[in-house]
């Protein structure tokens, strides 16, 4: 069964309320008239039944009560209205738009396709599940959505995700102390969103201190612990479930996008409306937003994700800074995540990163790194995986220096390396593209199931590449299972320089069963996105 993450759509929704029994009758004078066993008419007396009366006792206040008393009324319900493109020109005032961020994508990854293409990733996750697909208003296309989010700030600084208001033309906030009925809320306005995290800061004007949640540290958080969702699950404001945290450190969307989303798990009952609101531990503290569900019907099936509280105070802080904008560190490599076991086999390594790209003129390679180096470690600290470096180098600020220990033809190696800016190098790199690969010659088949051929001239001048050209790959082949792209350039194999079809020739020959294979292939078609690792064991 394929599971796949999907945008939970709020809608208007006709409240019907089932009876599961439903009984009337006439009490006259302490009897009911009634059928007996047989159809025939009785006379039942009740006088001797006892009347129930409400007791004057109370049950002790528990834990999650307090809790939900002393965080509820910082939680607030959020409403945005999005107008038709064609009203947009016509309306004015209350028009508040987030500010825009760079694209998604990370130069610290490569750029081959990792995951669901752009359609199927909107079904996979789809921007979660609290911005809700809007209402249409009989009249003019105005569209609705609902959130969730909690105060932070007695001024009225709020946060929710960036889904919630994303694109919203107006923002209104509702405290839990405000009337009911027809009034939408409080205005308010954004002051930054990242896009990467999800996360957006809006905020209410106020002329008295409100009330606000205290921020607990995520990282102390285990599996198993107690904690409370508190928001507006379809409409249904100040709703407050109970349950413990499932996991840590949960990636559920794949490639650049999600290298920033690593999740707090939770089987706290969360649904549509509840994005944004908090994740409370027991000691009333927020340990997290929550912002995305695990669905197959649309509704809470037990496993939520709420990003971590350490991640959205970096967020924040950036947020309400003058540049309402975060900033990440980026050195401008591109690399693959989740390589082959027989990579790190080949390459004598058991920890690392190897480098696939670097961006042009971008500080790595001003510090002299190059594709097929392996970094190991940053300032001494030894890198487990792509997460780890990533991470590490994007809580860098941009003009500060790093020293890069880095593996080079089995050697070790460092380099003084200069942070840059995240979004301006990532932007860079999307500019560059190139042509088409010709149309290779036909060439003879090869024990691993692919066709290859000797590099043509044109292509070799082109991309300033030596190697042999992909083909063909035979399905189900070793090469297939594997992974190897028909039209890529091998440049290397185990290690060793295929300038030619002769030398791969060879080195194909010496291969025995059992042995590890590891092939450096280049897209032709963009040779800036740098070398792909593709391997495993031959058969």
């Amino acid at each position: 069964m394929t599971a796949i993450f999907k945008r939970l759509v709020p809608r208007r929704m006709a409240t019907v309320f089932v009876l599961l029994a439903s009984v009337s009758a006439v009490i006259l004078g302490g009897s009911l008239a009634a059928h007996g066993v047989h159809g025939q008419e009785t006379s039942i007396s009740s006088s001797d039944a006892t009347p129930l009366k409400v007791p004057q006792t109370s049950v002790a206040p528990n834990e999650f009560t307090q809790i939900a008393k002393q965080v509820g009324p910082a939680v607030v319900n959020i409403n945005t209205v999005t107008l038709p493109k064609q009203a947009r020109t016509q309306h004015h005032g209350g028009r508040l738009r987030a500010t825009p961020q760079q694209p998604d994508g990370e130069d610290d990854q490569n750029g081959e396709d990792q995951g669901p293409g752009q359609g199927d990733m909107q079904d996979f996750f789809n921007r979660f599940f609290g911005g809700q697909a809007p209402d249409e208003d009989q009249g003019g296309g105005i569209r609705q959505s609902l959130g969730s989010g909690f105060i932070v700030d007695p001024k009225g600084y709020i946060i929710t995700n960036n889904h919630v208001v994303d694109k919203a033309d107006e923002i209104y906030v509702k405290l839990s102390t405000d009337p009911d009925g027809s009034d939408r809320g409080r205005p308010a306005h954004v002051i930054g969103v990242d896009k990467a995290t999800d996360l957006a800061v809006i905020k209410i004007d106020t002329d008295k201190p409100l009330p606000y949640v205290k921020i607990g540290n995520s990282d102390n958080a285990q599996v198993g612990d107690w904690v409370i969702a508190i928001g507006s699950p379809f409409s249904l404001a100040q709703t407050v479930t109970a349950g413990i945290v499932s996991a840590k450190n949960r990636t559920i969307e794949p490639g650049a996008t999600g290298q920033f989303q690593h999740f707090i798990q939770t089987d706290a009952a969360i649904n549509p409306g509840n994005s944004g609101g908090p994740l409370v531990n027991m000691n009333r503290e927020v340990i997290g937003v929550n912002t995305a569900i695990f669905t197959q019907s649309n509704g809470y099936q037990g496993i939520g994700f709420a990003m971590p509280s350490n991640t959205v105070v970096e967020v924040y802080n950036d947020l309400i800074s003058p540049a309402h904008k975060v900033v990440r560190g980026s050195i401008g490599i591109q690399f693959r995540q989740n390589l082959p076991s027989a990579v790190s086999r080949v390459y004598n390594f058991k920890a690392g990163v190897i480098v696939s790209a670097v961006t042009p003129g971008a500080p790595a390679e001003k510090g002299g790194l190059k594709p097929g180096d392996i970094i190991v470690s940053i300032d001494g600290r030894p890198i487990k995986d792509g997460d780890d470096l990533v991470a590490e180098v994007a809580s860098r600020h941009p003009g500060s220096s790093i020293r890069i220990g880095f593996i080079r033809d089995g050697k070790e190696n460092s380099a003084s390396v200069t942070i840059g800016d995240r979004d301006k190098i990532f932007s860079d790199t999307a500019k560059n593209s190139s042509p088409d690969a010709p149309t290779p010659d036909d060439s003879g088949e090869t024990k691993l199931g692919i066709r290859v051929t000797d590099l043509p001239t044109s292509l070799a001048e082109k991309t300033g590449l030596n190697g042999v050209l992909i083909q063909a790959v035979r399905a189900g082949s070793f090469a297939d299972q594997n992974g190897l792209p028909v039209g890529g350039i091998i440049t290397h194999l185990n290690r060793q320089a295929i300038p030619n079809k002769a030398a791969y020739d060879e080195v194909v020959s010496k291969l025995k069963s059992g042995s590890d294979i590891v092939f450096e292939v280049v897209d032709p078609k963009n040779p800036g996105n740098g070398i792909n690792y593709f391997g495993g064991q031959l058969p």
